[in-house]
C-alpha cells in the first residue's frame, strides 16, 4: 500500500514498537519531532510509522493506553496521535491524563462520523483531531503545525508563579492574564492554568485583533492555516473551554462574544 493513501483498518498483529524510527541518533536526528502513535490496529500504526519516519519524524508505536503511559515516561514525544477506540482505557481517557499532566501535542483519532467522541476529545484539551479514513499528507500538515506552535512554547515550571509584569509581556482578560512571552495563562488568585497550544493561538489572535468580529473560517485560518467546513465544531468547543477559563461568568460572556450569523469578536475589558 502507497504511504500516500487513505489510513485503513486491519487485524494482523506486528511486533509493538518502543524505540523511535526515523533518521539515525546524530545532531539532526535529535531536532526531528518525536511523535507516539497509539492505535489498537497494527496495519495502521506500521502505515503511520512508515510514513512519518520517511518525512524525518522519529515515531513510538503503542497498541493500547498502558504501553503509551509506559513510552511516556521514558520518551519525550512532542506530540501523541491517539485513537478513541483503544482497548481498555479509552483514548480520551488517555487524553486527559496526558493533558493534566504534559505540555505535549495530542490529535485525537476517531471513525468517520464519531461526532460526539471528537467533540469531547476537544474538550478534554486535545489540540486536533482526524477522522478515519484520513490522508497522510493531511496528518502530516496537522502535525506540522502542531509541532511548530508547541516549540515556540518556554519551557515551564511546574511550580509556576505569576511573573513580574516588567519581565513580560502579560494581557489581562477579566480574572487572568495572559503572558505572550511564556504563553501561560494565569488566573489571579489560583496562579497558572492549563492551556493548550490551540487555546493560548486563539487567545493571541483576539488579543491581537480586539473589537474585530471574525468568522469561523477566518479563525481556522490565522491559527491553523486551514478552512472551516460547516460541520467543523472544533472553534466553538475550544472558545466554549476558553470562556469557562477567562470569563467572570461563562454563560453569558464579556470578552469573548458571539456575533450572530458571523462568528465572534474579542472585547476588551474597560479599565477602571
Amino acid at each position: 500500500m502507497s504511504a500516500e493513501s487513505s489510513c485503513p483498518r486491519a487485524d494482523c498483529r506486528p511486533p509493538i514498537t518502543d524505540n523511535p524510527r526515523g533518521n539515525p541518533m546524530n545532531d539532526t536526528a535529535l531536532e526531528s519531532p518525536v511523535v507516539l502513535v497509539v492505535d489498537d490496529d497494527p496495519d495502521v500504526r506500521d502505515l503511520i510509522e512508515d510514513y512519518l519516519s520517511g518525512q524525518g519524524y522519529r515515531v513510538l508505536c503503542a497498541p493500547d493506553a498502558g504501553t503509551a503511559r509506559g513510552l511516556l515516561e521514558t520518551h519525550a514525544p512532542e506530540v501523541v496521535l491517539l485513537d478513541v477506540g483503544l482497548p481498555g482505557e479509552d483514548g480520551l481517557t488517555l487524553a486527559r491524563f496526558i493533558r493534566e499532566r504534559l505540555d505535549i501535542g495530542i490529535i485525537m483519532v476517531s471513525g468517520a462520523g464519531e461526532t460526539l467522541d471528537r467533540i469531547v476529545g476537544l474538550e478534554v484539551g486535545a489540540d486536533d483531531y482526524l477522522a478515519k479514513p484520513f490522508d497522510l499528507r493531511e496528518l502530516k500538515a496537522r502535525l506540522k503545525g502542531i509541532c511548530r506552535r508547541y516549540r515556540r512554547s518556554a519551557p515551564r515550571s511546574a511550580n509556576a508563579t505569576l511573573p513580574a509584569e516588567s519581565e513580560t509581556r502579560r494581557i489581562t482578560l477579566g480574572r487572568c492574564q495572559l503572558d505572550l512571552d511564556t504563553r501561560q495563562l494565569f488566573d489571579l488568585d489560583s496562579g497558572e492554568l492549563p492551556l493548550t497550544s490551540m487555546e493560548f493561538e486563539l487567545l493571541k489572535m483576539f488579543v491581537e485583533r480586539p473589537n474585530r468580529p471574525l468568522t469561523r473560517d477566518q479563525i481556522l485560518s490565522i491559527t491553523q492555516n486551514r478552512d472551516w467546513n460547516p460541520y467543523d465544531r472544533s472553534i466553538d468547543i475550544r472558545i466554549a473551554r476558553l470562556r469557562r477559563k477567562i470569563e467572570l461568568d461563562p454563560e453569558h460572556p464579556a470578552l469573548i462574544r458571539t456575533v450572530r450569523g458571523h462568528g465572534y469578536m474579542f472585547v476588551p475589558a474597560k479599565s477602571g
